[in-house]
Parts: structure tokens; C-alpha cells; sequence
């Protein structure tokens, strides 16, 4: 009889879960194939919507792209102002979760869940902060693309050429309380490219021609529907199990393929695989051991483990339960999962048995709502002369020890004792259930053999001294040889039932052993602070757990492994060569698998979330033991959750000197700024004294008017360091605002060349600016300080005469190069990336003044303003510092001209 009463442990789990899902916030996504099919639109319709309804709206981080229909949509919803984050001389602007935390609106809009933030952050993913932001129970609106999916990622690259790097967990994916697809045809998206909806008209063209092609947009439709199937077949299976739904609903194709330890299961699996893949839909193999089937000899169950593996290589889902009835654990595990059509072997005509029943025909009574698919197998026809029994035989059942056999007779003699006084009370029926407790312990405490030692003798005892005539094996009557016949066989069942009983018992408390070590192992993992801790932890669990001595071996930065973390009690002997392999590929090595299976120990890659972390080694005393499926599962968790550990360790040591770092910087930033103010009065003082003394009567000696020129320059030269440091102070603090104009770049090359006039005095410069040059919009004031600290550092190391030229070139990407080139010296080799950084200088000891400072401001200044700039050595002799600056859309002549004269109409 089935039980269709829900488990009381899951109602108390499924309870608390809702719980814990009423305090958080939910995130809904809006999901596409690619860029452009308006993601960012439905986002912010939606949320409009909401806002009509009066929930509390803010904008987290929305990207545009410049598409004026969306820009749109942004009219009337609040925004939260970016943070403002130092990173590599200079401030970029990434979501304050601070400032959302404290204004903590009802739904917060954060497009680009797969972002990546700028090191500093709280978090390094975009996915994080809303994580964070969940739990403190705000709703969160977010948008993602099928190829940012993590399993996905690769699929995607080998589909259109282009890996993309940020990434987002499945989990995070899977985990979402609702999933919008925005899903545009390949054709209407190439026509929303061509009328520049999606990015501008050159950018389109090449888009077109590279990720955008129609057949990769087909593709990458493809995946994004099946994904989207795939997450709604899980919210219906797991609607399913809330509601306790017995029948299997035929959504979706799905199969079951049911393997034994008969010949044949091999052909099961390869008939599974081919309908599966020529169907394209999930499948799942499974083993059901019965208590019949757990006494099988090693012989017996090495194909049936084999068997499994081969499932899992061939891409099922593979599962091995435990049930005393094969027919129901079967059904009840296809309607769990949702499985609507089971694969089974067809069985052999038995002419001999005509009432029986095949296996397929049992399935079909018992689930008349699943579909049986009989597939054909060819079972080997052994030679039973030849062969060696395979199975623990009915006797091996029965050894057990003599003591065990002595104390069932104990068992038998107390019985007796006890009838004895009752004979003359009770009748020979009643007394008879004094027998039988005593083959039920003989059972509990002592296994099958002595329970069937005991039914025999309790039979014989109940004979000699109950049954008339006493006291002799004789009977007077018939029917107490039916009597005799039913206690030996109600003996001989019971006997059996229990021993069987205990069995299931044992197994189940290994069982529970095996989920009680890996709690603990979890709990221990996540105090543990250091790579060293969770080695200790792992080594423990795995000795308990499987019985081997374990080694992790961690990666660098650069994917190379390093030596092994050393434990107390030592380490196995690792091959490195191997553990590369396996880290390299991802997959698994040594014993036990397909690659270097003559290696005694197994290498298992340890998977992270965000990267490989190393690989973790095993040396089993027993390989077999890894060999059960219950043993893979748990040897997978096993290496799961030491991967996790790790790279959790591995990002609060980036935490901590990400803050170190931070705190350092600012240090040094008030540092620089308290100094730089407090040299200005007196530098200033000195200056204005030295005017003073040039002016005194009566008037100076030659000496002394050189020493007052001297000190004059020198407090200038100083005041000029001192701005440079004040500089350098405001731009990491992003307190400079760019008032960016859209100028011609004569004029500001025409004005640092005035300014440096003094220090290009020796020196002869050349001015190359095309005449079609277009406007550029930039901050005039800090543009020409680039030019003047370039120009200044070319005077400053190539000796008097020498050339310095000024150019422009149109560059790449839409950018504007703007180059300042000398013939000088050069560049010192290998130092054209270092000399950009604060106070670093092309020579540690040189006579030239100055304290490095110029080159790193001329990088934040323009890194502010969108572009990019680098040094080189110029062929032959001379160094060059090109920066580039983005073109824009300039307005044409005319309306700037119209602009100019509506300006002066109006003073």
C-alpha cells in the first residue's frame, strides 16, 4: 500500500524556506539571446509600471547605450548616484550598495547582472551586490544574456568566435523568483542593427559582419529558449513535489532507463542514448538494489558499477537506490523527476512459466500513466559447468561464528525453560510464539544462520517435550506434522525478514555516518582561515569517508600549480605532471578513470564557482570503495565544497589587501595634500621676497643678485612640484569636474607651446596638425596641461638643438592620436609602462629635477576624459608619448558658428 502522506521533514523544511524567501527580497530577470533584443527596455517598462502602482523605484545601474527610446524611459524614476572608485590613477563610477542599503527603496533596477566591478569594491560581480541586496529585502529588477550564463559561456564562444569573461553562476540564474524572456527573431534584430537602435551605424556594420551574423543569432536564440525551458520544467517539477502530485505530467520527453545486474544493461544504456539524443531530451539511469540484490559478490557487482559509469560518461543523470520493491522505488522515482517514459530490457520467454510476468508488464500495471519502451538485449548463455558461482551462495549467508550458533541454542533452552511451568496454563498455540521470539533474536542479535539454527531446534523442542507423547519425537497425531510445517516455515520467513531488517538498518546508518561527517566537514570548513586549515579538514573526512590520505594542490594567478599544502602526518606522493593535466583539462585523472588509470592515486580538478582552484588528490587504500555511485556523489561533493572553501579563503585574502591597499592610497593622498598646502605660503613668501630684495636701494652686488634670481627660481620650481602633488591629489579624489567643450586642438597646442615657452627655449619644435582635423570635446585647461608636462619632460632629457614635433592622426576605434615625439636618447627598455606611475622617474639618479609626478597626472587627466596614452621608443633614436582622445559626434561648422553668434547677440 503507497503512502501518500506528505513526509513531515520536508513540510518543515519547505516551511522554513518560505521563511527565509519572506525576508528577501526577489530578483526578476530579463533574459535574452543577445544584445539588443531591449532587455534594458522591458526592465524599465516593467519597473514604470510598478511605479504607477506606487512602489518606491530607484535606478541602481542602468546602461543605455545611447538608444534614445530607452533614455526615455528613464524620465520620472529616481537614480542613485554612482561611487566614485580609485583605480589605477584614476576614479571610475561604479553602484554605491552603500547608498542603497541606506535608502533602501522597494525595487532597485541594477542592469548587467554579469558586470564585473572595479577591484576596490565591495564586491568583485555585479551578481553579488544583488545578492547583498536581496537579503536585506529589496526586490531587484536585473537583465542578463545567454552567453554570460557560466555552462553556457563556452558554447557560446565555440558558436560565434568571441568569449566573453564575465560571467554569471547558473545557481544565481536558477535561483531567480521569475525569468522574462525578451526575445526578439534573428531578422528583426539585424534590421533594429542596420537603423542604428543598437549601436551606431559604423559600429553596426561591423557587428553585422562578426557576432551579429544571422546564423550565430539563431544559435544563440536557440539557447536561450532552451534555457528558459529548461528553468520552467524545473519550477513545474518542483510545483510537483509542493503539491504532491502523484502523476507524471508529459510536458516534455523525458526517459528512464532501468539497469539490473543481468548482461544487457550496456545495450539498455546505448539504446537510452541514441533515443535521448536523436529525441534531445534529459534522461536519467538508475540501479535499484533490493535486499535480494545486496548480497551480490564483487564479480557480480563490478559491471553494474561499470554500467553506471558508462551512463554518466554518455551524459545521464545516474542514481542507485535502495528499495525492497525494484517496481515501486522505479515509478516513484520516474514521477519525482518528472520521467515520462521508462527504458527497460525486454525479458525472455520462460514457456516453463506461463504465468509469469515480465518486468515491462509490472511497470505498465503499477504506472498506467508512464510509457514502457522494451528494448532488446542479448544475455550470454554461460557454461554453468565451467562457471565459478559469482553469488554469495545460501550457505555463505548462513556462516556465522559458533559462539553466535551456541548462544541460538541458549536461546532454544531458555524458550523451554519457560514453556515448561506454562504447559499446563496455556495451549500448545500460544506456547508455540514462545519459540518464535526466540528465532527472532536469534535473528536481531546474530544474523540469518543462527535464527535458522534456532527455527529447526525450536521445532524439535517443541516436539520432544509438548506434543503428546511427551517427551518423544513420536506423534500421536497427524495434523501436528501441518502444525510442525507451518511453525518451521512462520520460523524460517520470520528468521529471514528480520536478518533482513538488520541489514537495512546497517546500511542506513552508514548512511547516516556518511551525512553526519559531511556536516561536520562543512562546518569546519567554513571557520577555516588559511589553504593549510582546510587540507587538516580534508584530510580528516577523507580518511573517514573513503579511507585515502588526500593532497591539495593549489594554482597561481597564471593557471601554474604549486608544490602541495603540507599536513601534519604528510602527504602522498603527487605527480605533477598529472595534477597539471587534470587542472588543464577540467576532468578527472588517475584511478579509477580513462586517463592514466595505472596511476594509484586520483586527481580530481577543484571546481569553484568562479575558477579551477587546484586539484585535489586521493590515495585510497581500497579503490573499489570510490567505485559505488553513493561513493561518486559523495566524493564530488566532497571536492565541491573544498573548492568552495578555497576560493573563499582566496577572496577574503584579496579583501583584506584590496583594503590595505585603499587605505594606503588614501593615506597618502591626505598625506600629499596636507603638504602640498602647507608649502604654498612659504614658498610663496620666499618668492615674493626675492622681488623684493631685486628692488632694494641701494641696489644689489652682482653676487648677490645672482643668489636672489637663484632663490626665486628655485621657490618657483619648488611651487610648480607643490601644484603637480595638488594636482595629482585632486584627480585621485575625483574632485576635478571636466568641463569638456567641443574645440579645435590648434588652439590648445598653440597655448601649451606658449606656456613652456621658457624651458623650449633651446630647442626647436615642429607643429604637424592635419588641416580636415575635427573638433574634439575636451577640458581645454587640463588638455594643455598634458601638453605643457609632455612638452616640459621632452626639454627636460634630450639635450639643446634637438627636435621636438607635435602631431595628429586619426587612430583606431574612433579615437584621435595625438603624439609628442623627440630625438633624444630614448626611453629606457622595459620601462615604458613604469615611468606613467606617481613618483617614478626614467633614471633613479639623475641631475634632471624633478620627482615623477608629471607623467601620472598627464595619465589620470586623460583617462578622465575616455581615452588612453603610452610611450615608446621611436626607431633609430627618440621616444614618443601618443595619447588618444575619442572622436565623438562633433556638430558641423555652421551650428557652431550660429552658436557663437547667438552668444555674442545676446552680450
Amino acid at each position: 500500500m503507497n503512502d501518500a502522506r506528505p513526509d513531515p521533514d520536508e513540510l518543515l523544511g519547505r516551511i522554513k524556506e518560505e521563511e527565509i524567501r519572506a525576508t528577501r527580497g526577489k530578483l526578476k530577470l530579463f533574459f535574452g539571446a543577445s544584445a539588443g533584443v531591449g532587455k534594458t527596455y522591458a526592465m524599465l517598462s516593467a519597473a514604470r509600471q510598478q511605479t504607477e502602482q506606487g512602489t518606491d523605484v530607484v535606478i541602481g545601474v542602468v546602461e543605455t547605450h545611447g538608444r534614445k527610446e530607452t533614455e526615455a524611459l528613464l524620465t520620472g524614476l529616481a537614480r542613485l548616484p554612482l561611487k566614485e572608485v580609485a583605480y589605477r590613477d584614476k576614479v571610475l563610477k561604479e553602484f554605491d550598495i552603500d547608498g542603497a542599503l541606506a535608502r533602501k527603496p522597494e525595487l532597485i533596477l541594477m542592469d548587467e547582472l554579469a558586470h564585473s566591478n572595479v577591484p576596490g569594491s565591495r564586491h568583485p560581480k555585479r551578481w553579488q551586490d544583488v545578492e547583498e541586496l536581496q537579503s536585506s529585502g529589496i526586490d531587484v529588477y536585473s537583465t542578463v544574456n545567454v552567453q554570460h550564463l557560466e555552462t553556457l559561456n563556452d558554447v557560446v564562444g565555440g558558436i560565434t568566435g568571441i568569449r566573453v569573461w564575465e560571467t554569471v553562476p547558473d545557481h544565481v540564474f536558477d535561483a531567480a523568483d521569475q525569468v522574462v524572456l525578451v526575445d526578439l527573431t534573428p531578422d528583426e534584430l539585424l534590421q533594429r542593427l542596420k537603423e542604428g537602435k543598437v549601436y551606431l551605424p559604423h559600429q553596426a556594420e561591423r557587428a553585422i559582419q562578426n557576432f551579429f551574423r544571422k546564423g550565430n543569432l539563431i544559435a544563440l536564440r536557440e539557447l536561450a529558449l532552451r534555457r528558459t525551458a529548461d528553468r520552467v520544467d524545473g519550477e513545474m517539477i518542483q510545483y510537483r513535489r509542493d503539491q504532491s502530485v502523484a502523476r507524471a505530467w508529459q510536458t516534455r520527453e523525458s526517459l528512464l532507463a532501468c539497469i539490473g545486474p543481468g548482461d544487457g544493461s550496456d545495450r539498455i544504456i546505448r539504446s537510452a542514448a541514441r533515443i535521448a539524443t536523436r529525441l534531445d531530451v534529459p534522461w536519467h539511469v538508475i540501479y535499484v538494489e533490493t535486499p535480494e540484490l545486496r548480497h551480490l559478490s564483487e564479480k557480480r557487482r563490478l559491471p553494474i558499477l561499470k554500467n553506471l559509469k558508462l551512463a554518466q560518461e554518455t551524459g545521464a543523470e545516474t542514481a542507485s537506490l535502495a528499495g525492497s520493491d525494484a517496481i515501486e522505488t522505479i515509478v516513484a522515482y520516474a514521477r519525482d523527476h518528472n520521467l515520462s517514459n521508462i527504458v527497460v530490457g525486454r525479458d525472455h520467454v520462460r514457456d516453463w512459466r506461463p504465468w509469469y510476468r515480465s518486468f515491462a508488464d509490472r511497470v505498465g500495471k503499477h504506472a498506467p500513466d508512464l510509457d514502457v519502451i522494451q528494448v532488446a538485449r542479448e544475455e550470454a548463455r554461460p557454461d554453468k559447468r565451467q562457471e565459478e558461482p559469482t553469488d554469495e551462495s545460501l550457505l555463505d549467508r548462513l556462516n556465522a561464528p559458533w559462539q553466535s550458533f551456541a548462544m541460538s541454542v541458549v536461546f532454544c533452552a531458555l524458550a523451554t525453560l519457560i514453556a515448561m511451568p506454562l504447559h499446563s496454563v496455556f495451549d500448545l498455540a500460544n506456547i508455540a510464539m514462545l519459540f518464535l521470539m526466540a528465532v527472532v533474536l536469534s535473528a536481531v542479535r546474530y544474523g540469518l544462520g543462527p535464527a535458522v539454527a534456532a527455527a529447526f531446534l525450536n521445532v524439535a523442542a517443541f516436539d520432544f517435550f509438548f506434543v503428546p507423547p511427551r517427551f518423544s519425537f513420536a506423534v500421536s497425531d497427524v495434523q501436528y506434522l501441518m502444525t510442525f510445517a507451518v511453525m518451521l516455515a512462520v520460523g524460517l520467513v520470520t528468521a529471514k525478514l528480520t536478518a533482513g531488517l538488520k541489514f537495512q538498518a546497517r546500511v542506513a546508518s552508514r548512511r547516516e555516518q556518511r551525512v553526519r561527517a559531511l556536516y561536520e566537514m562543512s562546518r569546519d570548513l567554513s571557520g577555516a582561515l588559511v589553504p593549510e586549515q582546510i587540507a587538516e579538514i580534508s584530510q580528516r573526512f577523507a580518511e573517514t569517508g573513503f579511507g585515502a590520505r588526500t593532497a591539495i594542490v593549489l594554482a597561481d594567478e597564471k593557471g601554474r600549480l604549486q608544490e602541495p599544502i603540507q599536513i601534519p602526518g604528510g602527504v602522498p606522493a603527487v605527480d605533477m605532471g598529472i595534477s597539471q593535466w587534470a587542472f588543464d583539462h577540467g576532468a578527472e585523472a588517475g584511478c579509477g578513470t580513462d586517463t592514466l588509470a595505472g596511476s594509484p592515486l586520483l586527481y580530481i580538478p577543484l571546481k569553484a564557482p568562479m575558477r579551477t582552484r587546484g586539484v585535489l588528490v586521493l590515495e585510497p587504500r581500497h579503490q573499489r570503495r570510490l567505485m559505488a555511485p553513493e561513493q561518486r556523489r559523495l566524493l564530488d561533493t566532497f571536492a565541491r565544497l573544498t573548492a568552495i572553501s578555497l576560493e573563499r579563503v582566496h577572496y577574503v585574502d584579496v579583501a583584506q589587501m584590496t583594503t590595505v591597499q585603499m587605505e594606503s592610497e588614501r593615506l597618502r593622498n591626505s598625506l600629499l595634500s596636507a603638504i602640498s598646502h602647507d608649502l604654498r605660503t612659504p614658498l610663496a613668501a620666499l618668492v615674493g621676497l626675492a622681488d623684493s630684495m631685486s628692488m632694494t636701494q641701494p641696489p644689489l652686488t652682482g653676487q648677490q643678485c645672482e643668489i636672489s634670481m637663484s632663490m626665486r627660481e628655485e621657490s618657483l620650481r619648488m611651487n610648480s612640484l607643490v601644484d603637480n602633488l595638488l594636482d595629482m591629489a585632486r584627480l585621485q579624489a575625483g574632485a576635478v569636474k571636466l568641463n569638456r567643450q567641443w574645440q579645435p586642438l590648434e588652439e590648445v597646442v598653440g597655448s601649451a607651446i606658449k606656456a613652456t615657452g621658457a624651458t623650449l627655449a633651446r630647442h626647436r619644435v615642429s607643429v604637424n596638425l592635419p588641416d580636415d582635423l575635427p573638433l574634439l570635446q575636451f577640458d581645454a585647461v587640463l588638455i594643455e596641461r598634458v601638453l605643457s608636462n609632455l612638452l616640459e619632460n621632452a626639454a627636460k632629457y634630450t639635450p639643446p638643438g634637438s627636435m621636438i614635433g607635435i602631431g595628429a592622426t586619426l587612430g583606431a576605434r574612433d579615437y584621435e592620436d595625438i603624439s609628442v615625439e623627440d630625438d633624444g636618447p630614448g626611453l629606457p627598455a622595459g620601462k615604458e609602462e613604469e615611468i606613467f606611475k606617481k613618483f617614478e622617474r626614467g633614471q633613479k639618479e639623475s641631475a634632471t629635477t624633478g620627482v615623477g609626478l608629471g607623467l601620472a597626472i598627464c595619465r589620470a587627466i586623460v583617462e578622465a576624459h575616455g581615452g588612453t596614452i603610452r610611450a615608446e621608443n621611436r626607431r633609430g633614436s627618440g621616444a614618443r608619448f601618443v595619447f588618444s582622445l575619442p572622436r565623438g559626434n562633433p556638430p558641423s561648422v555652421d551650428t557652431a558658428e550660429e552658436d557663437v553668434l547667438k552668444e555674442e547677440s545676446q552680450k
